[in-house]
């Protein structure tokens, strides 16, 4: 049987590119190759710095109000096909259409109109020394190139959080999203021309991390580079780039612990706390992974959260009544159940879910990589599931007797990026809020973001911040400049 499929190029400047050598990649759903992708590696790379660093001159010279009509262009083009990119976004990575149309997608172009604007608006230092007869004031740059690495769980929405705030602020950058979740990347670049990129602008390279990516961390006009990804691969990163002292915005994993106090609205929490554990499979590094719940209320917390949850709907991602698709891959769908049978050695309980609850599944999405939401009780804080990051379906819940007790055990894993407190006393969540090691903390909500904002996270969690300044700081270089009168 002759398959045809969808196969990728390389887009280096503002000009589709093919590649010798391809990598398949999977509809996560049926378990089936669909897509060909470029396997990039130095050459590649190479010529997309090149064209990167030919655009360069041009592009920083234009007034932010130039450059902000372009990004907002681009975001009208998201937007216009914003079903085609969903469709797209769902099949290539396994989360359910829902998701991609009322997550994914909007908030790409909304990363576009955000900096479109935001860059309009930064302002810049001034002192005056009158007894010198000096003026002192600071200006902010450009850096260069970019070199921009993205994740597969959230492919376009992560890249173009990215692109938006270094474009905006003049720079021209090469980006290479994941080798698995490649297409909406792809299809952006076919509108990048009549969104009004002049060619080199943005270049995106296609490819693995080993090869690609490793490449465009490790050259030598590459001066900056902004990556949302796995802590290990950060240290990988860290290392290649460290002879050649390169900027660097590493945005990392989590093991985030929502913190319940008797007093909680549990109607909201219940439901919140389902959301922000199994949202997109659990594939989002905001999601919940440890619940802590205060005793008085544990048994009732937990009867209604295994119920709550059960009502969450896995199966097929293009049915919209479904709250689940699948996960990225085989290999991963394997990692996080063997979580789940590493608690069962450790004698926890699995409440719903994985090895619980049968999954009924279409004939062509048999082979899927899908796993039910999975709640587990009984697991010693010391676990592996307790400390490291799962990043699937799986949450598990504790209980604790004081505040203080649970703010240190809160504060237990090597993570910080997000955490999330319930309770109706409100000295109590600025109190716990304020001793929490996370970049994030949200009270009686979660993942509401305003995108001026710090996003980023604490310890293993990544190292500096993006959002409406931090992003402006960190993709440009400050300077400041003395004029003696």
């Amino acid at each position: 049987m002759n398959i045809k499929y969808l196969v990728l190029e390389n887009y280096i400047g503002g000009k589709f590119v093919p590649c010798s050598k391809l990598i398949d990649s999977f509809n996560p759903s049926t378990g089936e190759v669909y897509c060909k992708v470029p396997d990039s590696g130095p050459e590649e790379v190479d010529a997309a710095v090149t064209a990167a660093k030919k655009a360069f001159p041009d592009w920083s010279a234009k007034s932010p109000a130039e450059r902000s009509k372009v990004l907002n262009k681009l975001a009208d083009l998201i937007e216009a096909r914003l079903e085609e990119f969903a469709q797209a976004e769902s099949k290539d990575q396994g989360k359910t259409i829902t998701f991609a149309r009322n997550v994914d997608i909007p908030r790409s172009a909304d990363n576009f109109r955000f900096f479109a604007s935001s860059v309009l608006h930064h302002t810049n230092d001034c002192s005056q020394m009158d007894h010198m007869g000096c003026l002192n004031y600071t200006v902010r740059c450009p850096v260069g190139v970019a070199g921009l690495i993205s994740p597969w769980n959230l492919p376009l929405y992560l890249l173009t959080w990215k692109i938006a705030p270094a474009v905006a602020t003049g720079n021209t950058v090469v980006a290479k999203p994941s080798e698995m979740t490649s297409v909406t990347a792809w299809m952006m670049c076919q509108l990048l021309e009549e969104a009004g990129f002049p060619p080199g602008v943005v270049n995106i390279v296609f490819g693995t991390g080993p090869r690609a990516g490793d490449a465009l961390v490790s050259h030598p006009d590459v001066p900056l580079i902004s990556f949302t990804g796995s802590t290990a691969t950060a240290r990988l990163i860290t290392e290649r780039s460290a002879p050649y002292c390169k900027k660097l915005s590493l945005e990392l994993g989590g093991k985030n612990p929502a913190i319940i106090f008797a007093d909680a609205d549990m109607e909201q929490c219940i439901s919140t706390t389902v959301r922000s554990s199994f949202s997109n499979q659990g594939e989002i590094c905001l999601c919940t992974s440890r619940i802590f719940v205060e005793r008085c209320i544990y048994p009732e917390f937990l009867a209604r959260f295994v119920e709550t949850a059960r009502r969450w709907k896995t199966g097929v991602p293009s049915d919209p009544s479904n709250d689940n698709g699948a996960l990225i891959s085989k290999e991963h769908l394997q990692k996080v159940k063997g979580y789940v049978a590493l608690a069962l050695t450790e004698g926890a309980q699995v409440h719903c879910g994985e090895g619980v609850d049968k999954l009924t599944l279409p004939q062509q999405n048999a082979s899927g990589y899908f796993m039910l939401p999975t709640i587990i009780s009984g697991v010693k804080d010391s676990s592996a599931l307790m400390q490291e990051e799962i990043f699937g379906p799986v949450t598990c819940v504790t209980l604790f007797d004081e505040e203080e007790e649970v703010i240190s055990r809160a504060n237990g894993v090597r993570y910080g990026l997000s955490a999330t407190v319930w309770s109706r006393d409100v000295g109590r969540v600025h109190r716990v809020a304020r001793k929490l090691q996370a970049g994030l903390v949200w009270t009686n909500c979660w993942l509401v973001r305003d995108l001026n904002l710090p996003f980023g996270g604490m310890k293993n969690s990544g190292i500096g911040r993006e959002g409406g300044k931090d992003s402006y700081h960190f993709f440009t270089e400050v300077k400041s400049i003395t004029i003696k009168h």
